[in-house]
């Protein structure tokens, strides 16, 4: 069997049937399915687990298994006694979908398992968004389901626009969404053989040089007008289409057009323009080579065919081109190739136009194409967005025709569930809403405690915590408490709040004394805290918004004219010292609070991460947003809801 089909059979076999899985084989396909998932079985332990762990050798290098070997081991030890539940068996009627989870079956039309072929052919003159991450790995996701392999190829035949830093982030972008290619190729390497397949349809008479000028051929084509070039002899066209090629002033003059059906209804179909001459900008890859270039809508179809790819996905904006695309290849003799299409991406607030995202870096409204606010590939792995999670959003549309204007929320949502699991857990207060809390007891001088990374995982390990005798709290908090009220100190104990002073603004400081012996169960609320010691860390918080204060936009309407200028707020806080360990990329949360992504090291610039509950249209503070939590929280009907949210991590 194949690793990943010899996986299947392993994890879904009953735990005395688990064996060995010792071979490296083995070892990394197991490798590959716990990159997306914590446990063999489901979402939680299994027998399953516990028995395959057994049969394999200690410490093993696959990282993911290794992930997953110590947290077993750390679960075996805690719990040696614990009856751990079955798997959940396969169903024979096969396993039930989400609702809106993707139907892969009977997708490719004509499709023979271990012969599919698709390609992702994106043009470099621009960094992927999210949308071309979900082409890619559409196709390269079907590619993999039918045992087939993925192409990519550069469409880079329009050298006014395209660069070689587009090209070479656009393979960087692929490598970050982890998909695997073929050896990439370039339409541009093809140019040659282009030329003589545009000749043959010119001699052929199934094409023709135009020299009508663009505003005119367009009032043409809307009105069904015929070319007063289009029926010149074959010669002439020839000789025209040879100065084109050459980049003579008389070249210059023509385009080619396809000669098929000026009174077609799909307009599309009206003679299109399949080859141009562009002379005012090197070629990227080519320099002044050529002169002359074809459109995508002819060499497309082309190159897919000839390449050897069975299925071209694309999405519905190709929808009105997909009889010029058969047509092509009928007219030039290249086999036949499925198409396949798929809704377009779109999300409120946002826009998707690589000639709008340009703009967007040109007139500096952000700092680059990887701006966390940027829905770029780039970007939004930047903001915290987990490849895994992308991958699932994209998959449970799958190649759905349904097109409408969708909330961020829900990506956003699927990566918290990913993140939440797996991310340590940090202190920091924002430096407006500190207030001392001055215990009489309390140690006289910082005291280091190990406490755990995560409160769920103790296999994550463990950071150093410090109890003092002073103590920074929310002012949030603060304002919540009465004299004499018992609290918990999270990761240390209980308190006793004797004194509270107030000042114009809200909570000056308090005092109170220790009450380690005291049960947390039988507190309202549990607090976060800091050490006052000089070892705190300066801490930015970066919260963004949308970048457009619109959610979409009306035929006619500029984007630019909706520019947010409140995208982004930065708020300064405090962290505990434990935060040093953090590196860029990291990510985290801040207990009670928000998910962040670590931007910055030095200093500390921690850029929130979404987490698919609230609609943001700018950078709105979170601290309104905690006021109006505790304040509907001190009703006495809320108070259980209050210690709960409290308590969250």
């Amino acid at each position: 069997l194949a690793p990943l089909e010899r996986l299947a059979s392993v994890v879904q076999a009953p735990c005395v049937a688990l064996g060995t899985m010792a071979s490296s084989t083995d070892l990394a396909a197991l490798n590959t399915k716990l990159a997306d998932q914590s446990y063999v079985s489901g979402a939680g332990p299994t027998q399953d687990d516990f028995a395959l762990w057994k049969t394999m050798p200690k410490c093993p290098t696959n990282p993911h298994v290794a992930r997953w070997w110590k947290h077993i081991e750390a679960l075996q030890k805690q719990f040696p006694l614990r009856s751990w539940p079955k798997a959940e068996a396969p169903k024979t009627d096969g396993p039930k979908a989400p609702k809106d989870a993707a139907n892969l079956d009977g997708l490719l039309v004509n499709a023979v398992h271990g012969k599919v072929v698709t390609r992702f052919p994106p043009e470099p003159s621009g960094y992927l968004h999210i949308g071309h991450a979900k082409a890619a790995l559409l196709n390269s996701t079907y590619a993999e389901v039918y045992g087939g392999k993925m192409l990519l190829r550069f469409d880079d035949t329009n050298p006014s626009k395209e660069k070689m830093e587009y090209q070479t982030s656009i393979i960087e972008d692929l490598k970050m969404l982890k998909i695997s290619h073929e050896p990439t190729t370039y339409t541009s390497d093809y140019i040659g053989m282009l030329e003589k397949d545009m000749e043959k349809m010119i001699r052929a008479g199934k094409a023709y040089t135009d020299d009508t000028d663009a505003d005119t051929m367009k009032l043409e084509r809307d009105a069904g007008t015929i070319s007063k070039c289009r029926d010149l002899p074959i010669d002439e066209h020839v000789r025209r289409f040879k100065e084109m090629l050459v980049g003579s002033e008389e070249g210059l003059k023509y385009c080619v057009r396809g000669k098929i059906d000026m009174q077609c209804l799909n307009k599309c179909m009206r003679d299109p323009v399949f080859y141009r001459c562009k002379v005012d900008e090197p070629h990227h890859r080519h320099g002044w080579k050529y002169k002359a270039y074809p459109t995508y809508d002819f060499c497309c179809a082309i190159i897919d065919s000839y390449e050897g790819v069975t299925h071209a996905l694309r999405s519905l904006e190709y929808s009105d081109r997909k009889a010029m695309y058969n047509w092509v290849l009928d007219n030039t003799d290249y086999k036949h190739v499925e198409l396949t299409e798929f809704s377009r991406m779109n999300f409120d607030y946002t826009v998707l136009s690589k000639r709008k995202l340009t703009k967007l870096v040109d007139q500096g409204t952000v700092t680059g194409w990887d701006d966390p606010r940027m829905p770029t590939v780039r970007g939004v792995l930047r903001r915290g967005l987990t490849v895994e999670a992308l991958k699932e959003f994209v998959m449970t549309q799958g190649a759905s025709r349904n097109t409408n204007s969708m909330s961020w929320d829900k990506i956003w949502a699927i990566n918290k569930q990913r993140i939440d699991p797996v991310i340590p857990r940090f202190c920091a207060i924002e430096k407006q809403s500190l207030v001392e809390l001055t215990l009489s007891d309390g140690p006289a001088k910082p005291t280091p405690k190990q406490e755990n990374l995560h409160p769920k995982d103790p296999t994550m390990g463990t950071k150093t915590m410090y109890t003092a005798k002073t103590i920074y709290l929310r002012q949030d908090d603060a304002q919540v408490l009465t004299e004499g009220e018992e609290v918990t100190l999270m990761h240390w104990g209980n308190a006793i709040v004797e004194k509270i002073e107030k000042n114009g603004t809200g909570i000056k400081c308090l005092s109170g004394r220790l009450n380690l012996d005291g049960n947390p169960k039988s507190t309202k609320y549990k607090l976060n805290w800091l050490p006052v010691m000089d070892t705190l860390l300066p801490v930015t918080l970066r919260e963004l918004g949308y970048l457009f204060t619109k959610p979409t936009f009306a035929d006619g309407e500029d984007p630019m004219d909706y520019i947010n200028p409140n995208s982004q707020k930065d708020s300064q806080a405090v962290g505990e010292e434990a935060m040093k360990s953090l590196k860029k990329g990291d990510k985290l949360q801040l207990e009670r609070g928000a998910y962040y992504i670590v931007d910055a090291v030095d200093p500390l610039l921690l850029i929130e991460i979404p987490d698919g509950r609230a609609k943001k249209l700018s950078g709105e503070a979170r601290d309104e947003t905690w006021q109006a939590k505790e304040k509907g929280s001190k009703d006495k009907g809320d108070a259980k809801a209050k210690a709960e949210a409290k308590a969250k991590a």
